[in-house]
């Protein structure tokens, strides 16, 4: 049997799609560290009357589903490692801002910044040194300002930059323009 059918044969029988069994699985805490296969695999048998072979399958998708969360997770930490940590608060503060946007920003970490993401659109990025937080954003057609520099060749998926070197500085107008950048840069690729 292909894994596929697997997936199809456990849609039948308990109506979920393997999203619906991320979703149940991180509210259930199963994707947190620590967890073993026996504890996910035993939950999907008795909950949902899987035979071992088909809770194993899920279990496959949802092992996939935590190592990609922890590699996220371990990039993230880089950026703010050693005398960089001072900037997490601010870093997370400003996300937390950012997703009252909407419930389509995430954020992908590359080695060299964090990228800020509508769904699966770029519209800003975060560099994090040990004295400021450089943030390029993505908005055509809007002039640069005093604040809001011309983004050059510093990245050139970026028109904008501004460095943040206070808390203080993640303020209202900053917020306006990485709105209009999610507003701007909204909808699939």
């Amino acid at each position: 049997m292909s894994f596929q059918s697997y997936l199809d044969n456990i849609k039948t029988k308990t109506g979920k799609t393997p999203d619906d069994f991320k979703k149940l699985a991180v509210k259930k805490g199963f994707l947190k560290e620590g967890v073993k296969a026996g504890e996910i695999v035993g939950w999907l048998k008795k909950d949902f009357d899987l035979g071992h072979g088909h809770a194993m399958a899920i279990y496959s998708l949802l092992k996939g589903a935590k190592e990609k969360k922890e590699t996220v997770e371990k990039n993230m930490a880089k950026h703010f490692a050693g005398g960089k940590s001072f900037w997490q608060p601010v870093f997370d503060s400003l996300l937390n801002n950012l997703k009252e946007f909407g419930d389509d920003i995430a954020v992908a970490p590359t080695n060299s910044y964090l990228s800020i993401l509508r769904g699966e659109r770029k519209m800003a990025i975060v560099r994090i040194t040990s004295s400021h937080m450089e943030i390029g954003i993505k908005l055509k057609g809007v002039a640069s300002t005093k604040r809001f520099n011309s983004a050059d060749s510093w990245n050139t998926m970026m028109t904008h930059r501004v460095q943040v070197t206070s808390e203080k500085q993640v303020d209202k107008e900053l917020m306006n323009w990485l709105r209009s950048a999610y507003e701007q840069n909204g909808g699939s690729m």
